[in-house]
């Protein structure tokens, strides 16, 4: 798993921006998320996560903002940008070409 969880991490910023292209969302829902969406077999930690949200609005790819919480701790929700959706459409144009340059390196590429 230790390769597996290397390559994933190497794509964080493009998995977070995946779960916020339908809806906002907060650092605890995202993680659940990707961890519901692999049966468990990933979770980031924390630190991981909480860096890429840093990058991630540093370059203008998402925006925070504090929710309005009625009960319970406030939350920090993340929204995807415009520019943030253009880097997602690039990074999976990207991990496609790669994608498909491994599958022939190591001879997988279906016929």
């Amino acid at each position: 798993m230790s390769q597996t969880s290397d390559i994933i991490r190497g794509h964080t910023e493009t998995i977070i921006l995946s779960r916020l292209l339908d809806h906002d969302s907060y650092g605890y829902e995202i993680n659940k998320s990707i961890r519901d969406l692999t049966d468990g077999a990933f979770e980031a930690k924390e630190g991981t996560l909480y860096t890429a949200f840093r990058r991630l609005e540093q370059a203008g790819y998402i925006r925070s903002y504090w929710g309005d919480e009625s009960s319970g701790a406030r939350r920090r929700y993340y929204a995807i940008t415009d520019e943030g959706r253009a880097f997602y459409d690039e990074s999976c144009r990207e991990w496609q070409r790669v994608k498909t340059m491994i599958d022939r390196l190591i001879g997988t590429e279906q016929a």
